[in-house]
């Protein structure tokens, strides 16, 4: 489970919208200039991310809590929104430089095309979101490290000297 905490900043009905702010390990990372996530955490980094979720441990707002999601569930989204449109460019341009032999312009502008589809099929398959159901997140626990300890107030102050 990879998990991510976070402060919820607003009731909706049995939801919460919580909202996180994206750290970044690429400062330590000896790949950081070749690598495409070091290049999108350096303009997303510091902004914060909201999402909504289901409100399963009775947070309120201004409760920090940790959400999670499966590794299985990260790792068949990321093959669906990296494989399915590269699956379309591939078959559209196989499909196009068969119905037109020797035509290159014909296989890349068929490859473009099945791209676009690869792409319009990720939108449907994903619910026109953004963010399918099976990748949602869940709400964990209120992470109880961020909680302030309530005062102690001594109504009597002779009694702590006897």
């Amino acid at each position: 489970m990879i998990e991510e905490s976070g402060t919820v900043v607003a009731l909706e009905g049995d939801e919460v919208w919580v909202q996180t702010i994206r750290q970044s390990s690429c400062g330590s990372c000896s790949a950081r200039k070749g690598c495409g996530q070091g290049a999108l955490a350096s303009i997303t980094d510091g902004r914060a991310n909201q999402v909504r979720v289901r409100n399963t441990c009775g947070a309120g707002v201004g409760d920090h809590v940790v959400l999670g999601i499966e590794e299985s569930q990260l790792l068949r989204a990321s093959l669906l929104v990296y494989a399915l449109p590269l699956l379309g460019l591939l078959v559209g341009a196989l499909v196009g430089a068969g119905l037109w032999p020797g035509l290159d312009l014909a296989a890349i502008a068929s490859g473009g095309l099945g791209l676009t589809a690869g792409f319009v099929t990720l939108k449907v398959v994903s619910g026109g979101r953004g963010q399918a159901d099976y990748l949602r997140p869940v709400l964990l626990r209120i992470d109880l490290r961020h909680v302030a300890p309530e005062p102690l107030f001594i109504r009597d102050p002779g009694a702590l000297n006897p």
